[in-house]
């Protein structure tokens, strides 16, 4: 037999061994009509799912046993044998289970998939499940929200009613999320609200918080914090409690952590410690709390370990304090503390190690000895949340009661689809053991909750109720005196007060101030003797402090300033275009008969001349603090000036081009363009059209100067315009940057005319330039702010003032002056008989 042929037949016997039925253990499986899915820790990993790197389900049996999950899963096992056994629910249907341990966070995953599969482990993928019959009807668990929150997200999927019995996470509320998802336990609300109810009636307004490093912990710590908030409790302190091992040993770093938070427990004025825990992540917690040997501390637990009988076993803990918990309300029910140790009688014994299972995680050896040795305690304390998993067995067997049409004597065995049995569970409404069972819109079943009170000489009653909370009415109800491990019983008090210094608030921890922490005041805020000692009184806009300040200090202002370097270079540049503009002022005055002059634009000339020479003139209104009257002329004067220079420049490339180009083509036009002086009408139009946009700006941000803190030092003000001033500047510069394209395009256009009248390359390059600068300054303004700004701005105005004076007219002014000869009407019109000569 060759080794493939072996390999084959081994695989052969392995899928029929897994195919076999799983009533080897009857603690896990019960055959019927109709099987429940149940998921139970009676194991726990506290370092949750750490066998990702392992490519196969982690044994749940090497991890420590909780003796509440056994407890949990018996108390399905009676429900369903209760039910098998009466003959009014469910007459001639006999409803089966198999329940897996998915040890605590580490075994969700693969029990749902198997649940969801078919008897022949084949889980198909559907475009439409509403006709898929998965191996069980409904799932009973799991115990915690986090794994409760993994399997709905499998569940919903295939709308298969899932009902946990201790999950009490807020988060499953969410009935868009998690549509398939029912509770017999009160959500987390309600046990938050039992607490602060607590505190409210004891006078406790100043507690700790500690915490469990996971999503339990945090949520109901967040939902507490919000619920102080608004009742006057204030929280010293809170911690996340470290994660010990498997073997619950601490490593160092954990020792040394959880050192820390007890030395903060011992030194805090605060004698009320809240704590939410899964329980298996206390006992080492609290193992340092009696070597600490810390006392006088009354301990509120959350329900996860409120009952929780293994930590109560560590009867030193008396010495601690007063421990009180939260948890559902006892409900006896008849012959369970029987059931819970009594051994299985219907099926062979349990497998060993090495027998092939169903599923895996279907076997607890120690599990029944272990609960026998607390059975006692178990026993006294009340069937609290083991009246969650009876319950929940019992609405799903009322819902099934009603979908297969059942009478007195039997029932219509059909197909059971699950979204037709959440349907009739979402009905349900039948009393159980004097209790009403019913869901409300939030899937949630509204029992009371007792807040119980640990003790260890009454072996009787180790969980005492000293008072009950009822999430109908909202208040606690039925409150009876508590043994306080104090001096003469007298209740523990947790309050406290701190004195703050100058410069220093009080902020209260929890938002009201019956408790407080000092806070030194930010800049920009002091306080002193005067003050409210809860607030640090702001700073006058024009004042700054620094952090811990009694009063505040005069801000510099910030403005161009006269000394500064970059203020001297731009009014050297502003001299230079005056001196140079007045110059051609003069020059074109002089030489205004001739030919070069006209060329240049005649008349039109000083338009664009007169505007230049008023605009370098006042460049100064950029420097000093800015006023009314200098916003006003930096928001309109100066793009009103490069407006008519860059208008005059377009329309005179234009009109250069229709006296070559169109005129001999477009007669009519061109005698109805110079007949109504059409260059004058362009050049009024836009600057009427660019007058109405500073004026439209000038309305919507107003030209009144403002101060406000540099973003990059805020012992600075920034005196400057408006602070909408960019945003209208950079829309005045967008018309000035169209009409430059406007004149760079005509004048292209014009690259072949005679060297007289071809000014494309001085309009070219004036254009360029101001296109160039001015993205430039719209780039630098959307990145900077502040006085670069202004020096910016200015630096721009004054390059294109110079662009315009020198670039245009500074090489015409240089013909004039250095070669008159080609100043005269004859050497013009040699220069365009030649250029209409080539052109023929």
């Amino acid at each position: 037999m060759g080794p493939r042929v072996r390999t084959l037949r081994s695989l052969l016997l392995l899928l029929q061994a897994l195919a076999g039925p799983a009533a080897q253990n009857s603690d896990f499986y019960l055959a019927g009509d109709y099987l429940l899915g149940g998921l139970f820790t009676l194991h726990a990993n506290m370092k949750g799912p750490a066998h990702l790197d392992v490519l196969q389900v982690p044994k749940c049996e090497e991890f420590d046993l909780k003796v509440l999950g056994y407890n949990l899963m018996q108390a399905m096992r009676f429900a369903v044998e209760e039910i098998n056994n009466q003959s009014s629910l469910l007459p001639g249907v006999l409803l089966g289970y198999e329940m897996v341990d998915i040890c605590y966070l580490s075994n969700n995953v693969q029990p749902v998939l198997y649940f969801l599969a078919q008897d022949d482990y084949f889980l198909p993928i559907l475009e439409d499940y509403s006709h898929y019959v998965p191996r069980v009807v409904a799932v009973i668990g799991p115990d915690n929200s986090e794994a409760t929150m993994t399997v709905a997200n499998f569940l919903s999927l295939f709308l298969l009613p899932q009902i946990s019995y201790s999950a009490i996470s807020d988060q499953l509320r969410n009935k868009l999320r998690y549509p398939a998802t029912l509770r017999t336990v009160p959500s987390a609300s309600h046990h938050i609200e039992a607490m602060v109810q607590l505190m409210l009636h004891f006078g406790w307004n100043w507690i700790v918080v500690l915490v469990s490093n996971d999503d339990y912990g945090r949520d109901n710590s967040q939902r507490l914090g919000d619920r102080l908030a608004r009742r006057n409790i204030c929280i010293a302190f809170q911690e996340a409690l470290p994660m010990p091992e498997p073997d619950r040993t601490l490593t160092p770093a954990q020792q040394a952590r959880l050192g820390d938070i007890l030395l903060k427990l011992r030194q805090s004025t605060a004698r009320v410690v809240v704590v939410f825990s899964p329980e298996l992540v206390l006992h080492a917690f609290f193992e340092e709390v009696l070597r600490w040997n810390l006392t006088g501390t009354v301990w509120i637990a959350s329900e996860s370990w409120a009952i929780d009988p293994v930590l109560h076993n560590l009867t030193e803990l008396r010495r601690t304090g007063t421990f009180l918990g939260i948890t559902i309300q006892r409900v006896p029910m008849l012959g369970f503390s029987e059931f819970r140790v009594r051994r299985s009688q219907d099926g062979p014994p349990p497998p060993s190690g090495t027998s092939p299972r169903a599923t895996c995680n279907q076997q607890c050896d120690a599990c029944l000895n272990t609960t026998e040795s607390f059975s006692a305690i178990l026993t006294s304390s009340g069937e609290r949340v083991v009246y969650s998993v009876y319950s929940a067995v019992y609405a799903v067997a009322h819902a099934l009661h009603s979908l297969l049409h059942c009478t007195q004597t039997s029932c219509v065995k059909e197909v059971v689809y699950p979204w037709r049995l959440l349907e009739k569970i979402w009905k349900v409404n039948f009393t159980l053991l004097g209790n009403r069972i019913f869901f409300d819109q939030q899937g949630d079943m509204p029992m009371r909750l007792d807040i119980v009170e640990w003790q260890w000489d009454v072996r009787r009653n180790p969980f005492r109720s000293i008072a009950s909370y009822d999430p109908a009415q909202g208040q606690l109800r039925d409150i009876r005196n508590i043994s306080w491990h104090t001096h003469n019983n007298t209740v523990p008090t947790s309050m406290c007060s701190k004195d703050c210094e100058l410069g220093q608030r009080k902020k209260a921890v929890g938002i009201h101030p019956c408790c407080f922490e000092c806070i030194d005041c930010s800049p920009g805020t002091f306080r002193n003797q005067t003050s409210d000692e809860f607030v640090c009184q702001p700073c006058p806009s024009t004042m700054w402090s620094r952090r811990k300040d009694t009063s505040c200090f005069q801000r510099r202002l910030a403005f161009l300033e006269w000394q500064e370097a970059p203020t001297i270079f731009v009014a050297l540049l502003a001299a230079l275009g005056f001196s140079s503009t007045l110059a051609i002022l003069v020059i074109f005055w002089q030489h205004l008969p001739t030919p070069m002059v006209r060329s240049a634009g005649g008349p039109m000339s000083f338009l664009m001349l007169v505007p230049l020479l008023l605009a370098f003139a006042m460049v100064p209104v950029y420097v000093g603090p800015p006023t009314v009257f200098t916003c006003l002329f930096r928001q309109a004067f100066f793009t009103l000036c490069f407006t008519v220079c860059i208008s005059c420049i377009a329309v005179r490339s234009f009109q250069i081009v229709c006296i070559f180009k169109m005129a001999s083509r477009l007669p009519r036009a061109y005698g109805f363009w110079v007949r109504y002086h059409g260059p004058y009408v362009f050049v009024v139009v836009m600057t009427a059209i660019k007058a109405a946009i500073v004026v439209g700006n000038m309305l919507a941000t107003t030209t009144s100067p403002t101060v406000r803190s540099d973003p990059d030092d805020p012992n600075v003000m920034i005196a400057s315009c408006h602070p909408n001033y960019r945003n209208g500047l950079l829309f005045n510069t967008s018309m000035d940057l169209l009409l430059s394209v406007v004149g760079f395009s005509f004048a292209y256009l014009g690259k072949e005319l005679p060297t007289n009248y071809n000014e494309a390359r001085f309009i070219t390059l004036s254009m360029t330039f101001s296109f160039t600068s001015s993205v430039s300054l719209c780039t630098f303004m959307s990145v900077h702010d502040g006085v670069l700004v202004t020096i910016m701005d200015v630096l721009v105005t004054v390059l294109n003032f110079l662009a315009i004076s020198l670039g245009y007219f500074g090489p015409k002014c240089y013909m004039i002056l250095f070669y008159p000869e080609r100043n005269t009407p004859a050497y013009f019109s040699s220069m365009i008989q030649g250029y209409t000569m080539r052109r023929d």
